[in-house]
């Protein structure tokens, strides 16, 4: 498969050219606004996967649209705006958008949305992330979707529910609030963990990543995917099967 790399001067498009052709991929185009990388991808691209910065998305997926390739998205960080030219995509070409492409971080959401249904609204939660001190959106793409993940379980609305940190004199916790906090410094690849805190025992769920390559196999693996899809908002769930 013909693929593009939005982004490949950084971490992880350095990471997807090495795993690409593993992946039964061929990089036809390594685009970037540094110097040195392609500016566009050529006529017989067959898909695109983007891991570049947030105002770069929508021109982008755009042109995708335009012609006809699916798209893959690790980009976080989007705004409202941004988002919206993304479901308007989605609409005419297969989009895949997951805050996380790793296998593990995507069982992990199953498993919160499950203890959060079990364990209830008794159990406190904080959702903590802590990446390396150059990435520049916070919270994480993936804390945002472990935090849903409880609301998920919950059956309750995430935007009603979520806080991120604490200062000052915020008083006693309410019931019910679901709580994301960030952390960053040194080259931490991204850790995660989801705490349920009880009266008299406490439930933390983990992933802690050892290598982008988790995230950069599993974004191949979604391009490969998409290829042939009807046009559709789709994300890793569909990808491994968790919503067939």
């Amino acid at each position: 498969m013909k693929i593009a790399i939005i982004g490949a001067s950084g971490r992880m498009g350095k990471m997807l050219c090495s795993l690409a052709e593993g992946a039964g991929c061929e990089v036809v185009a390594k685009v970037d606004v540094a110097e040195g990388y392609d500016r566009e991808w050529p006529k017989g691209t067959e898909g695109v996967v983007d891991f570049s910065f947030h105002a770069a998305v929508p021109a982008a997926i755009s042109k995708a649209a335009e012609e006809g390739i699916p798209y893959v998205i690790g980009t976080t960080g989007l705004t409202a705006d941004e988002q919206k030219v993304v479901d308007a995509a989605a609409k005419r070409i297969p989009v895949v958008q997951s805050g996380n492409y790793s296998l593990g971080v995507n069982l992990l959401l199953e498993l919160v949305r499950k203890a959060a249904e079990v364990l209830g609204p008794e159990y406190d939660v904080e959702v903590t992330e802590m990446h390396h001190r150059h990435k520049k959106d916070a919270p994480s793409g993936t804390a945002l979707m472990l935090a849903k993940s409880v609301a998920a379980g919950r059956g309750v609305d995430f935007g009603e529910k979520a806080i991120y940190g604490r200062h000052g004199e915020p008083g006693e916790r309410p019931c019910g609030e679901i709580a994301i906090h960030a952390l960053r410094g040194g080259s931490v690849v991204g850790d995660h963990t989801v705490m349920f805190a009880g009266d008299v025992e406490r439930v933390e769920l983990t992933h802690r990543a050892q290598s982008r390559e988790a995230f950069a196999a599993g974004a191949l693996k979604a391009v490969v995917w998409a290829a042939g899809k009807r046009p559709g908002a789709y994300n890793m769930r569909h990808v491994l099967g968790f919503d067939a």
